[in-house]
């Protein structure tokens, strides 16, 4: 015979022994077998007593008459070594011979074990084992039917003999391939109906591996069927540990409810909704409602994504009214319902919800409420269709526990809905118009939230319309997030515009809103003080100079892209963020053309996480350089920039700023230089009446006449030499005289014997408005009359 395979496995009869002794116990015949086991062969064994072969020989063996039936020896082997054997002896027919067949006691053993292994499983009601052969005939099982007798299932029996079609096609499907493949099935959920009783359907779990023979050639499959409340139960633990990890992830209503549907089909039932109130959607609370009527609810999920509804055809689709009934009161105060459609259509009783509510082909339903803070937010409905099981009430009640963890979930989505729709219309409040238009520039600013909306910082920006035709221009980003960054980005933005207001310069503007943010860092609590910070550009340009200042407190430069469409970043020296005090600002003065576009930005439109911020302003310069065009609006500009940079993932909000500068004609402007003589009163009286005569104000020439007297006269009273008398033809007409000396005017009201002190008094009466900037070495005073009104 041949030995064992490549494989080294041995054969099911290899290392048995068989020998033939005579009621002496001499040994008259020896085999092949019996040679392997012992090294022995039969000619040096054959005529011998079988006692000189064994070793510490068992008192039962001393005495042939007494030969035992079965029992354990040790052998002597022909190296010298000795071998541990279970033996078994057969008294033969005719004459007083007896065959003994002898085998390695650990082969043995492992045969018991394996025996023993296969009768436990076997005699385990909650266990079913059945071994099949290649052709998945039934070899071996301990399977019963399902019936009164509890007839037991025949080997030779297929599946489908037993088992539905459709069910036993679909068990053969699964055991076919662990037969080619060799790949074991574990744990397989599987639901199955006997063929007597196709309604009935069991939940089982499928464990199958291929058997092999001595070669390791496919031989059959051996399955396992657990059918237990262990099944069930682990099920039901996997499914709500699921939903647990999948729908508490989510601060979006709409996706939280999608979320859970996807979860529950089809593990839990066949088709699912959730449906929520509508103030849900919005991220306010239900309403405290008992009883039937129009309870607001609308779909936010259907599960699978294909199913056909009659009546409910896409998310967001508002319910009927609901009839009164206790079933329903029930639910309002938080308890599950299961039911079948017939009793829940008459429960519904009219036949358009009836209609909206019940699927086609629907035969049970589980309605569990979203139940929080003692508030109904909604509901999750699952229906089984066709052969499922109807629902039990172990699974309503794991329902409950479900739908009660999702129903925190939905509410925190909600809950955080709120917050964001309250921070980003605050911050919508607080941000300037998205476009102005000056005498100085066009401007179109836009502000876009974090990637999906998730947060909402403290990004801004503003142009701010200063006297003299001016424009002031600021990009800012406030550390942290939520309504804190929202309120603090609007005390700086505020806090901003009163300082422009007085006409500072931009670094000394920054200095003083640096000393504000420390303020605000004093007063917040000590650890809120890491979170409280900001960064800051502000720019100035004058129409009429053609030039633009600027500083910045830690914030990205701008980008100037000049007419021809050429783009670069300014080169300016940032000083330290707004929340880092005892360092000076710098400025830097550009000259820009007319119809150049400026724009500011905050980090989070150019910093990513795979680049550095230089490399981001080359970004947007290219961007720029793309999408500015003189003849395309500056919103559609913006847009396109943005589309631009729409690959680009940002983790941050970002604000983009937008100004195309623009130029005061030379024609429009006129300069005097103030003499230092009292005389020059008059003279400045004269030379404005002449300038407005040429310009065509002459209704505005008495109020001109008398406001440049009050202003010439305190320059040359109060004032250092040299002064200048400036005014400016737009909309308005701005009176400004400047000086060289650097004292603050007060408007005071005289008394009726002072000779003195009514002059900017009375400026203040005839102007729009008037105010005083201070430079280096130098202050400025000015007035504004508007044109128009006199017209």
């Amino acid at each position: 015979m041949p030995g064992p395979g490549a494989n080294d496995r041995p054969y099911p009869f290899d290392g048995v022994a068989a020998a033939v002794l005579d009621h002496r116990g001499t040994v008259l015949r020896w085999t092949g077998t019996a040679k392997h086991l012992t090294g022995f062969p039969a000619e040096e064994v054959c005529g011998r007593p079988i006692q000189d072969l064994v070793t510490e020989l068992p008192d039962e063996l001393r005495a042939v008459a007494e030969m035992p039936a079965c029992g354990q020896a040790r052998l002597r082997h022909r190296s010298g070594g000795t071998i541990d054997v279970t033996f078994r002896i057969s008294a033969m027919e005719g004459p007083a011979e007896f065959l003994v067949l002898a085998a390695p006691a650990h082969h043995v053993v492992h045969h018991e074990q394996g025996a023993a292994l296969l009768r436990a499983l076997s005699s385990q009601s909650r266990v079913t084992i059945a071994l099949h052969d290649t052709d998945l005939t039934t070899v071996q099982t301990n399977a019963t039917l399902d019936t009164p007798d509890g007839h037991r299932v025949q080997p030779g029996t297929r599946l489908c003999d037993v088992l539905c079609a459709e069910d036993a096609e679909n068990l053969e499907a699964v055991l076919r391939q662990v037969l080619q493949t060799g790949a074991p099935v574990i744990r397989r959920s599987q639901h199955v109906s006997w063929r007597h009783d196709p309604e009935q359907r069991r939940a089982l779990s499928l464990s199958a591996f291929r058997l092999e023979d001595a070669r390791g050639r496919p031989a059959g499959v051996a399955a396992l069927y657990v059918d237990s409340p262990d099944v069930r139960a682990r099920r039901h633990l996997d499914l709500t540990r699921e939903v647990a990890e999948r729908v508490g992830g989510f601060l979006d209503v709409v996706r939280t409810a999608r979320a859970l549907a996807d979860v529950l089909v089809p593990a839990f039932g066949d088709l699912v909704t959730v449906d929520l109130a509508q103030s849900v959607f919005d991220g306010e609370e239900p309403p405290k409602q008992l009883g039937g009527g129009d309870l607001g609810l609308r779909t936010a999920a259907l599960a699978p994504a294909g199913a056909v509804w009659t009546a409910r055809t896409e998310r967001g689709d508002l319910f009927p009214p609901f009839p009164h009934h206790p079933l329903l009161r029930g639910f309002q105060l938080g308890e599950t319902l299961v039911l079948g459609a017939d009793d829940y259509g008459a429960a519904l009783g009219d036949p358009q919800l009836v209609e909206f509510v019940i699927p086609q082909g629907g035969h049970s339903v589980l309605v569990a409420p979203l139940h929080a803070r003692g508030l109904t937010l909604g509901c999750i409905s699952i229906w089984r269709c066709g052969r499922s099981e109807p629902f039990t009430e172990d699974e309503a009640n794991l329902m409950t526990q479900i739908a009660s963890g999702a129903a925190l979930a939905v509410d925190n989505a909600r809950r955080y809905t709120r917050e964001h729709r309250a921070a980003v219309a605050l911050q919508q409040r607080l941000l300037p118009p998205a476009t102005t238009d000056t005498a100085a520039a066009e401007t179109a600013g836009i502000y876009l939230a974090t990637g999906g909306g998730a947060e909402i910082r403290g990004d801004w920006y503003d142009a701010i319309a200063l006297p003299s035709l001016r424009l002031a221009l600021v990009a800012g980003d406030v550390i942290g997030h939520g309504m804190a960054a929202t309120a603090t980005m609007g005390r700086l933005r505020t806090a901003i515009q009163t300082l422009a207001d007085l006409e500072l310069e931009p670094d000394e503007l920054l200095t003083r809103i640096a000393d504000l943010v420390q303020r605000l860092v004093a007063e917040a609590p000590p650890d809120h003080h890491d979170v409280l910070g900001a960064t800051c550009l502000y720019a100035v340009y004058d129409p009429i100079t053609r030039r633009c200042t600027m500083a910045s407190a830690g914030h990205p430069p701008p980008v100037l892209v000049r007419p021809d469409g050429t783009a670069e970043t300014v080169d300016i020296c940032p000083g330290p963020p707004l929340a880092i005090g005892g360092m000076p600002y710098e400025t830097t003065t550009i000259e820009i053309e007319p119809g150049s576009v400026l724009a500011l930005c905050t980090d989070g439109l150019i910093q990513r996480s795979d680049r550095d911020i230089d490399q981001g302003l080359q970004c947007l310069e290219d961007a720029l350089a793309a999408s500015c065009r003189p003849d395309r609006a500056l919103d559609a500009t913006s847009r396109a920039v943005l589309a631009n940079l729409r690959n680009q993932t940002r983790r941050d909000e970002a604000t983009l700023l937008l100004a195309r500068t623009r130029a005061v004609p030379a024609e429009d402007t006129a300069h005097w230089e103030i003499p230092a003589d009292p005389a020059a009163v008059s003279q400045a009286r004269a030379w404005a009446t002449r300038q407005l005569t040429r310009w065509g104000l002459e209704d505005l020439v008495f109020t001109t006449e008398l406001i440049v007297s009050e202003l010439v006269t305190n320059a040359i009273r109060y004032g250092r030499l040299p002064a200048e008398l400036r005014l400016i033809r737009h909309n308005v007409l701005v009176c400004e005289v400047t000086d060289s000396n650097s004292t603050q005017p007060r408007l005071r009201r005289a008394c009726t014997t002072d000779e003195g002190g009514r002059g900017l008094f009375l400026v203040a009466q005839f102007a729009e408005r008037w105010g005083c900037r201070h430079g280096q070495n130098r202050k400025t005073i000015w007035a504004e009359q508007p044109i128009e009104r006199s017209c």
